[in-house]
C-alpha cells in the first residue's frame, strides 16, 4: 500500500482545538479518519519548527489521500501538505527502466 508523509499546520482555530481537546485526541481523530478510508496511521508526531504535525500514513491509493486532504482543508482547522513516499526497491526498479530524455542544449 502506498505511503504518504503528511505535514500539517494548525490555524488559530485548530490550535485552540488542540488546547481544548489535547494532542492525543487529535492523533485518535486522524487514526479513525485514515482507517475509515481503508488506510493505516503509521506514526503521528507534533514538532517544533515549520510544521506542527508530521504523520506517515498508508492509504489504498492517491484518491483516498486526496479525499483526506480535501476534508482536512475544508474543515478549516489545519492545512496539509502531502508527499508520496517511495521505497528503495521502487527506486531500484525505476533505475532499470529505459527513459528517452536529453538535457536542454545537448
Amino acid at each position: 500500500m502506498p505511503k504518504y508523509l503528511l505535514e500539517v499546520n494548525y490555524s488559530v482555530e485548530g490550535v485552540k482545538g488542540v488546547l481544548k481537546e489535547g494532542g492525543s485526541s487529535r492523533r485518535s481523530v486522524v487514526d479513525e479518519l485514515v482507517k475509515g478510508m481503508g488506510g493505516k496511521l503509521e506514526c503521528f508526531y507534533y514538532a517544533f519548527g515549520k510544521q506542527d504535525v508530521y504523520c506517515i500514513v498508508e492509504m489504498p491509493d492517491d484518491e483516498s489521500i486526496a479525499a483526506v486532504s480535501l476534508a482536512v482543508g475544508a474543515a478549516g482547522g489545519a492545512s496539509i501538505a502531502t508527499t508520496v513516499l517511495v521505497e528503495p526497491e521502487m527506486i531500484d526498479a525505476a533505475a532499470k527502466r529505459s527513459v528517452g530524455y536529453r538535457a536542454p542544449g545537448k
